[in-house]
This record gives structure tokens, C-alpha cells and sequence, in this order.
């Protein structure tokens, strides 16, 4: 899962990222909001994380523009700012959740699953497609009721087909939201993971749809 974090203080942004990639999830992050606008808006994510207090344009003007632009991908406030009104004003913007500093990490990993679930369809932590799970709190999947054993790039792949699975995903999505921005991506890998998880679990798991890149078959 691709995920923008918009924080000015670069030691709690990266102390964010780290967590965040702790969960298996791919975090980059932006430190002003002419940049962080312009990143959320022309990249895809899954989640944004922004901080309210940023130099150049502010963060609630950057989540005005995120919605301006029609898109609606879930946006989660960090803020010093703790008022009712601050907190209204972030959420009447577009924000689907605020959180004020200080707070644990655990918290902010646990808001940001919900939403991530909340926005896939998916309001349980444990996603099932056909005999395949996906428990989002353990980052585990499971096959017929056995745990399978994957790599961390192999469940990110895994994660990615589960909250998209409705649709066929290219394997340049996948490499763009399973590997790090400043990462040497290869896009040929994509196909060495999705054969090492059709071993896993079943050669039929993951379907080939030729020309246009994968789809999860799990019934």
C-alpha cells in the first residue's frame, strides 16, 4: 500500500515512514505543501497522512485542493491544532479522520488500517476472497484455512490484489505501489512474485489477463 505522509518536521516524518514501512506498507514522504500538493495529485495512493502546520501552502489548503481535483482517496489529519473548531474545519475540508499530537504510532497504524478498509469495501480487519484471507492486523494470509508463508514484498502483492479485486492491475501499478519511489523498480520482478505465490497457495490464484497485467481468482 502506497502511502504519502506530508510532514515539515523531517525527523517525525521519517520516524512515520519507519513505522509505517514496519507494516509493510510503502511510505514516502513530502515536507512542503507546494510539493505535497502537487504529489497528491498527480501520483496514486492509498492513503495520505497530512500534517496541518506546512511551510508554502498550508495543509488544509492542500486537502482542499486533493478534493478539488476529484480525488477521494482517504486523507487522515495529523495536528498540533486540537479545537473543536480546527478539527471540524479539518474534516469539513475533506479529512476522513484527525489525529492531534503527540500520539503513539500504534494508534495512527491502527486509524490508518481502518480507513484503508473502510475505503476497499472491506469494513472487517480480516478480508476473505473466495477460500483466501487477509488478516490487515497480522499482515498474515491464509489458504483454505492455513497460513501461508510469504516474503514481504510477496504480501504486499497479495494485499494490493485483495483491496483491488475487482479489477485487473498492470504490473507497473503494482511496481509503483509495492517499491519505494527512489527504489530501482523493475517491473520484470512483478512476475517472478506472482509465480513464487501461485506455488504458495495455487496456480490458478493469480490470473493472467494477457496484454493488460493480473487479477486475483480466488473462488
Amino acid at each position: 500500500m502506497k502511502i504519502l505522509v506530508i510532514e515539515d518536521d523531517t525527523q517525525l516524518g521519517e520516524q512515520i515512514c519507519t513505522a509505517l514501512e514496519g507494516t509493510d506498507w510503502v511510505p514516502e514522504l513530502s515536507s512542503d505543501g507546494i510539493d505535497a500538493l502537487y504529489r497528491a495529485t498527480s501520483e496514486p495512493w492509498e492513503m495520505i497522512v497530512l500534517d496541518l502546520g506546512l511551510p508554502k501552502i498550508d495543509g488544509l489548503t492542500v486537502l482542499r485542493g486533493i478534493r478539488d481535483a476529484g480525488i477521494d482517496t482517504p486523507v487522515l489529519i495529523l495536528s498540533a491544532r486540537n479545537t473543536l473548531t480546527q478539527r471540524v474545519d479539518g474534516l469539513n475540508a475533506g479529512a476522513d479522520d484527525y489525529l492531534t499530537k503527540p500520539f503513539d504510532m500504534v494508534e495512527l497504524i491502527a486509524r490508518i488500517r481502518a480507513q484503508l478498509r473502510r475505503s476497499s469495501g472491506n469494513p472487517s480487519p480480516v478480508v476473505q476472497a473466495g477460500q483466501l484471507s487477509l488478516d490487515t492486523r497480522t499482515s498474515k494470509v491464509f489458504w483454505q484455512g492455513e497460513q501461508v508463508s510469504l516474503t514481504a514484498l510477496e504480501y504486499k502483492v497479495m494485499a494490493y490484489f485483495f483491496h483491488h479485486a475487482d479489477r485487473v492491475i498492470s504490473r507497473t501499478e503494482l511496481v509503483e505501489h509495492i517499491y519505494k519511489q527512489d527504489f530501482d523498480r523493475d517491473s520484470n520482478t512483478i512476475e517472478v512474485f506472482v509465480g513464487r505465490i501461485r506455488k504458495k497457495i495455487s496456480p490458478t490464484i493469480i490470473k493472467t489477463v494477457r496484454g493488460l497485467g493480473y487479477q486475483l481468482n480466488a473462488e
